[in-house]
């Protein structure tokens, strides 16, 4: 049982050596040079990419970085603008209490002066009636009638004295 494939052929070993040589060479310039090139290609896209990703991780690394800075600065700057607010309405209420204080102040004063010139108005009032009370008296006592021009002379000249009389009591204790 001879195979005929199975045995050794000079002539067929030195074709299939030939045209395995001729293949490789067909190959090694039609697609292996392709081949490695595309690969080439493909390997320097694949180095690109990665490259690209590790500037785009430190571009984000370096935003975040930035952002959590403007967030810290901001936070700072909030912080810096309560406070600035709180110190402004501690100063604003400050103002409105003197301002209220200097406002009762006044009303107190002018209530003051107010209680003064009507208490001046009615010790006058008094005075003026009093003089007229002792004027009817004395013209009682004397028994003499006085005319509405004497009666008003007498009330000046009393008036004069009244006045006059507080002052010099003040001056000359005694």
């Amino acid at each position: 049982m001879d195979n005929p494939l199975v045995q050794p052929d000079p002539g067929l070993f030195i074709w299939t050596i030939v045209t395995f040589l001729v293949l490789l060479a067909l190959l090694a310039k039609f697609a292996w040079r392709p081949l490695l090139q595309a690969l080439e290609t493909r390997q320097q896209a694949i180095r690109k990419a990665l490259d690209d990703a590790q500037k785009a991780k430190q571009e984000l690394e370096r935003l975040n970085a930035e952002s959590a800075q403007i967030i810290a600065r901001s936070r700072v700057e909030a912080d810096a603008i309560i406070s600035q607010s709180r110190s402004d309405g501690d100063r604003l209420r400050e103002e409105i209490r003197q301002k209220a204080r200097a406002e009762a102040d006044h009303i107190v004063k002018s209530a003051e002066r107010q209680i003064q010139l009507e208490t001046s108005r009615a010790l006058e009032q008094i005075r003026h009636e009093a003089v007229e009370l002792s004027v009817m008296i004395a013209s009682k006592i004397i028994q003499r009638n006085l005319t509405r021009e004497d009666n008003e002379r007498l009330i000046d000249e009393a008036l004069r004295q009244v006045s006059s009389r507080p002052q010099s009591a003040i001056r000359n204790p005694q």
